[in-house]
């Protein structure tokens, strides 16, 4: 009977997938979550957290358990099979057409990434081991803040700390340990985080926020929009499906600029200001980038640019009201 539900859920529209989970699987499904076409899970237990995403043609059949954080992202493409856990943390990504064998438990831990057709096995034989040929198995463990770069391979047994980055096309064999950037075949350390990151100073923080938006515009509106738009005073004006929109940042202390386009037109900034509360009267929609947090609604270039902060820049922005 398991199996006929599990087949019923892959075939169902993606609006009923998490009631039919609920219903039919006892799983515990959040709020907003999406399963996508002919995705679905098959497991002892099955939770998935408020937001997340698992996308179309992604199957999951795990004869332990299965849950995933908050705002996480399974891509499309994506097959993890096994006799264990698979276990990932909140704001995880897991690139389309990557392959998880969970024959021992995989954990993956929060705001880590999986890049496109990555691979994560957790055991390992061929040769007969009756005849004196190895078989290897072993937990992966993924720790937190840990990206690893489309076509990444992990072997059995493997455990990487936080804060990693891992370069594409890097073969893992043995540990890695917090804070190490590694590459290669077999993969080496190469360097360490401390040494790449920046720190971030109120003046550098607005400067990537006015990066981030000019690039937004470039790419988002200019080009896959094909979007006529004015420039002037640091903001940028244009329409789009009728309504007119202003993009801009609120910086971290320099006067805020003024609003006074009236309720037709649509505010979208980009806030490096702390505690800034946007002013009444005109539709605001500020993506907060010190609380990470933005008011939800269903305004399309509020919801385009809040997708651009993920998917070109790795900024994780929260609903504001989400429960904590």
């Amino acid at each position: 009977m398991h199996t006929l539900f599990v087949v019923l859920i892959l075939l169902a529209p993606p609006p009923l997938k998490p009631w039919l989970m609920r219903t039919l699987l006892g799983a515990r499904v959040g709020r907003n979550v999406r399963v996508g076409w002919f995705a679905g899970i098959s497991a002892r237990h099955i939770a998935i957290g408020d937001e997340s995403d698992i996308r179309a043609l992604t199957f999951i059949s795990c004869h332990g358990d299965v849950i995933i954080g908050r705002y996480s992202i399974i891509s499309s493409f994506v097959l993890v099979y096994g006799a264990a856990d698979l276990i990932i943390g909140d704001h995880a990504y897991i690139g389309p057409q990557t392959f998880i064998n969970c024959d021992e438990c995989v954990r993956i831990g929060n705001y880590s990434a999986l890049g496109a057709r990555c691979m994560v096995y957790t055991h390992g034989s061929f040769f007969p081991y009756t005849e004196g040929y190895w078989v290897k198995f072993g937990p992966v463990t993924i720790g937190d803040y840990v990206w690893c770069a489309a076509g990444v391979f992990i072997h059995p047994g493997v455990t990487i700390g936080d804060h990693v980055f891992i370069n594409s096309r890097s073969v893992i064999t043995r540990d890695v340990a917090s804070g190490d950037v590694v590459e290669g075949f077999p993969a080496q350390t190469v360097t360490t985080m401390n040494r790449l990151k920046r720190s971030m100073s109120p003046r550098r923080r607005d400067a990537a926020a006015r990066q981030i938006l000019d690039h937004f515009v470039d790419l988002g509106v200019r080009r896959e929009l094909r979007l006529a738009v004015e420039q002037r005073d640091g903001q940028v004006a244009f329409r789009y499906r009728g309504r007119k929109y202003r993009l801009l940042c609120i910086p971290s202390d320099s006067a805020p600029p003024s609003f006074d386009n009236g309720p037709a037109c649509h505010i979208v900034a980009l806030v490096t200001r702390p505690d800034w509360t946007p002013p009444t009267g005109a539709p605001i929609y500020p993506l907060d980038l010190i609380a990470y947090r933005t008011p939800r609604s269903n305004d399309p270039v509020h919801h385009a640019l809040r997708t651009f902060l993920m998917r070109y820049y790795g900024v994780q922005v929260e609903y504001s009201d989400a429960a904590k």
